[in-house]
């Protein structure tokens, strides 16, 4: 309810008809509304994303709106200017927002045609979507460093050539889901006997492969808890998963000029997968403030003062 409040209200946004704005010039706002998606990666990005627009001369403020069917239609109206996002998953969003539930999938694993289709679908609703960075947040799968040495396993081809019976802890969609145990039989040939419905990257769901009663979890590249667990990740060497790399998307007609551009892209040449898993290391292990640990990233990359 607050969220909403803070939006002006719940409902959609305007109809494509309506929004007359998307072929205007695009806009420089000098005052800029970050969104955060409210855990703890997009509230990084979130951070990260104010401080290097406010390096730039802009003033920001964050409003944190944990739920993806309010913030999206508020970032299409301008009461929110630019969001952190994920390639894939935003164009699979905005391909079944305009096309229905049913609509094929076009996100994939190749990063070029998951940006061109992100882009198309984006723009007729007033959206820039920027370069994606080098930084992504994709499903990965993870077991024991014990199991993975006895084995002799660095990737997902290393465990289905083993023939080994796996216990997969999951979400309980991914039975069924393309990219989760129907993608490791068909794509890896793991022989996937169970999904055992903990969540994705949910501490029960460690702990059970930590404890020998699963073998293989589902988390993503950016968990910063697998060494606490004795876990490591399988590479995903056939490309199952899409190309879900860190996307800054704005509104063209409030932050779709070329000092929002130049700005949030410098972040691009620094940040990489690894590091953002060390920094929602710092957050969710060391209990530091995410402005904080946003803050001495971009400094020690020199991108903002300290």
């Amino acid at each position: 309810m607050a969220a909403c409040a803070a939006l002006g209200g719940c409902s959609t946004g305007p109809s494509l008809e309506d929004q007359g704005e998307v072929t205007a010039p695009p806009g420089d706002s000098r005052r800029l509304i970050v969104g955060s998606a409210g855990f703890t990666e997009s509230d990084l990005l979130a951070q990260m994303y104010a401080l290097l627009l406010e390096e730039a001369g802009y003033g920001t403020k964050i409003l944190s709106v944990t739920n993806r069917e309010l913030y999206e239609p508020a970032l299409e109206r301008g009461q929110i200017d630019v969001v952190p996002e994920y390639a894939a998953t935003f164009a699979d969003w905005l391909n079944a927002k305009a096309n229905g539930a049913d609509a094929p999938t076009v996100g994939s694993p190749d990063r070029g045609a998951t940006m061109t289709a992100l882009r198309a679908l984006a723009a007729p609703r007033g959206l820039n979507v920027l370069d994606a960075g080098r930084a992504v947040d994709q499903n990965a799968f993870a077991v024991t460093a014990a199991f993975a040495a006895e084995h002799r396993l660095k990737t997902l081809s290393d465990l289905g050539a083993t023939g080994l019976p796996v216990r997969l802890a999951a979400g309980d969609e991914c039975v069924r889901r393309p990219y989760c145990a129907p993608g490791l039989r068909e794509v890896y040939g793991i022989d996937v006997t169970a999904v055992d419905p903990k969540g994705v990257g949910t501490t029960p769901a460690k702990q059970a492969v930590q404890n020998g009663e699963d073998q293989l979890v589902l988390t993503t590249t950016t968990d910063a808890t697998l060494d606490e667990f004795g876990l490591v990740l399988l590479a995903d060497d056939r490309r199952l998963q899409n190309a879900d790399h860190i996307v800054p998307v704005v509104n063209r007609a409030r932050a779709g000029s070329e000092g929002v551009v130049r700005a949030l892209s410098r972040l691009n040449t620094v940040l990489t997968t690894a590091d953002l898993a060390r920094l929602n290391e710092e957050v969710d292990s060391w209990r530091r403030l995410p402005e904080d640990v946003a803050r001495n990233y971009l400094a020690g990359k020199g991108l903002v003062p300290r």
